[in-house]
């Protein structure tokens, strides 16, 4: 079976699964952008309030699909679209979506699902996780934009060791390191990520959406001081036009009422 990325809603929370058999869930160039127009159309949608990804079969994601690779990473060109379309596609769909994301961790998260995972706002793994992108082995650096993403997830120091050692960190570590929120037992890696979408999805939507399109501008103004500004400027002149919604209003009002807001 090829890879596919399947998703289904329930109660306000959409289930993104990564899934290629056999593969520990390796992501094939389809797969990014079938993510790509996931995440591209879950971002018009009004009724989700959190996005969970997940692998499939105890394991989140093993890299890419290195099968599909010498159809087209010996020509600078083809290479080029593989990474500047497909995957950054991909993954810069997931970056503008201002749902929130948890990415729920298992088993194999290496190159690709480094990735993915980076996209995420919240990550809670099992303890038996494995973390890296030991892409060196196969003689290829990690690609520049994919690169800054990570490097800004995990690290300078991280991402060093990662693509320079090829080095394979546990979950453990991971959390020390402040990439992970939560390590558990792997048994238990499901029910917190969804325990934590359901808290999510409970608070005022439109809240989450503006701090995200606000941690957005910030990152993407992260390369010059005077970019900052130029960004902080822009933020401020937008970031106060929610003042006379009604989730505003009912989240004030009802804890002055003491009662739980309905939003």
């Amino acid at each position: 079976m090829s890879g596919q990325v399947q998703w289904v809603a329930q109660g306000g929370i959409a289930q993104v699964t990564l899934r290629h058999p056999g593969k520990f869930n390796a992501m094939s160039r389809a797969m990014w952008r079938e993510l790509k127009s996931l995440f591209d159309a879950l971002r018009q949608r009004t009724d989700i309030r959190c996005v969970v990804v997940s692998g499939h079969g105890g394991h989140f994601c093993a890299g890419g699909d290195i099968a599909e690779y010498p159809a087209f990473r010996f020509d600078a060109a083809g290479l080029r679209d593989f990474h500047e379309i497909d995957v950054w596609g991909g993954l810069d769909a997931m970056l503008r979506c201002d749902i929130p994301i948890v990415a729920q961790i298992d088993g194999h998260c290496m190159g690709a699902g480094v990735e993915i995972a980076s996209c995420c706002d919240i990550r809670v793994a099992g303890v038996s996780a494995k973390f890296g992108a030991p892409i060196a082995r196969l003689g290829f650096p990690m690609a520049p934009r994919e690169a800054q993403l990570v490097s800004q997830a995990v690290g300078l120091m991280t991402a060093r060791e990662m693509l320079l050692e090829a080095a394979v960190l546990d979950a453990p570590l991971m959390l020390a390191r402040g990439f992970l929120n939560q390590v558990l037992a792997d048994a238990q890696v499901a029910d917190e990520a969804l325990a934590r979408a359901r808290r999510i999805a409970a608070l005022a939507p439109q809240a989450a959406r503006l701090n995200k399109q606000t941690f957005l501008a910030l990152n993407s103004a992260h390369p010059s001081v005077a970019g900052s500004l130029d960004a902080m400027d822009s933020i401020v002149d937008m970031a106060y036009a929610y003042a006379d919604s009604a989730e505003h209003r009912e989240g004030i009002a009802s804890f002055l009422d003491k009662r739980k807001p309905v939003f």
